[in-house]
């Protein structure tokens, strides 16, 4: 099982005017930090708010009328973007979530019209509800990254970027299950075979980093973090995007909670742009140092759908609590 950019061709014409030709406009305050033009393609512009919507919407698209509804395992955004795309079919849908998932991502869901399950503390136990669901109700499951549908409904992302930008030399791209960097790879690399593809992850609880270093899908922890759309595991028995990303992806990348939140605080004061912590990893590993661009690049700012009282401490310069972490607050300054 692949995806070539044929299917992500197709992917755009299904998703053409719905959720797609989002802005991709440069930073000026990361391109004086980079030294090279930086750019930011717009995702939290999406009508759910994150990028999601772009494989979610292919994939449900894609099913027979016959159909008994959709399901899905989801840390947030791909669950809404499961659950719009449902509504547009009149599809019955049931997103299956960890404890671990934010309340504004699931009251999010459910103004959609889905139903929500609670399942375990992990993204493994929502995801074997949302298989349980399958054999005993007849749904469908719709992956948010192991699915043809879906990598090439993300894929149209790199489409975008390099149509407007073809002289991109990277594109940053955070780093979850792999279906965001398998498709964007594969379209970025269709166009481009030398631009580079950096993976962009939190340092802990880094899934699809901890399986690439193994060679194979791996468990791994999960942890409260800024980048709560990050967490969650590949699935052991991953079969697309994994060897996707084990092919194209060019290096990955892992920043800390606290280089988190200053990229939320300097894309907020500087850009005038609310993200989540998972949107801006790719601001992160640019401001640490980590990456270091060598010309003109690309970052997806993946969601908005976050906790705005959290995300009001992080801009007061207040400490947070992620869990079992307190992270030190500190007040923006350029």
């Amino acid at each position: 099982m692949g995806i070539a950019l044929a299917d992500i061709l197709a992917a755009r014409r299904v998703i053409r005017g719905i959720a797609d030709a989002t802005p991709f406009v440069p930073s000026p305050f990361m391109t004086a930090v980079a030294g090279q033009d930086f750019l930011l393609k717009l995702e939290n512009m999406q009508p759910v708010g994150a990028f999601k919507l772009r494989g979610a919407l292919n994939a449900v698209m894609a099913l027979p009328d016959t159909v008994a509804g959709v399901t899905c395992c989801s840390t947030g955004n791909h669950g809404r973007g499961v659950a719009f795309a449902a509504a547009m079919r009149g599809m019955k849908a049931v997103i299956c979530m960890s404890r671990l998932v934010p309340q504004t991502k699931i009251d999010g869901i459910r103004a959609l019209g889905a139903e929500v399950r609670i399942v375990g503390a992990t993204q493994d136990a929502a995801m074997m509800e949302s298989r349980r669901l399958c054999a005993a109700e007849g749904l469908v499951e719709i992956s948010p990254f192991d699915d043809p549908q879906v990598v090439a409904g993300q894929g149209t992302i790199g489409l975008e970027m390099l149509e407007a930008r073809p002289d991109l030399t990277m594109i940053l791209v955070p780093l979850s299950g792999g279906g965001l960097a398998a498709g964007v790879s594969v379209a970025a690399k269709a166009i481009n075979p030398r631009i580079r593809i950096v993976g962009i992850s939190m340092d802990r609880g880094a899934a699809m980093h901890a399986s690439l270093q193994a060679g194979h899908p791996v468990e791994v922890p999960e942890y409260a973090s800024f980048a709560d759309s990050l967490g969650g595991g590949i699935g052991l028995e991953n079969r697309l995007s994994f060897p996707l990303c084990q092919r194209h992806l060019d290096a990955i990348v892992l920043v800390t909670e606290d280089e988190i939140r200053r990229a939320m605080q300097v894309l907020y004061f500087e850009d005038r742009i609310v993200a989540e912590g998972a949107a801006v990893v790719g601001l992160a590993a640019v401001l640490s140092g980590k990456v270091r661009p060598d010309g003109p690049t690309g970052t997806i700012v993946t969601g908005r759908n976050l906790d705005m009282e959290t995300f009001t401490r992080i801009m007061a310069g207040q400490d947070v609590q992620i869990g079992e972490m307190t992270v030190k607050g500190e007040r923006y300054a350029p």
